[in-house]
């Protein structure tokens, strides 16, 4: 049985709202400085990790070019 401040410390992932047919990522923010993109198919598969300024910079291009 897991501790609350181990249940605290487990990350929150989450997929895109416009995710409705299964194939997705998720994302959740694994510390204050990584966040972590995931198979939502395969949660306990690999994560990608990103550091926040590389995360930043991926969602802005995404939303200057579609």
């Amino acid at each position: 049985m897991s501790t609350r401040s181990e249940l605290d410390a487990l990350p929150i992932w989450r997929a895109a709202s416009r995710c409705s047919n299964g194939d997705c990522v998720e994302v959740a923010l694994l510390s204050s400085d990584t966040i972590g993109v995931r198979d939502n198919k395969d949660p306990d598969g690999p994560i990608l990790k990103f550091s926040t300024d590389e995360w930043k910079m991926f969602v802005k291009q995404i939303r200057e070019t579609g």
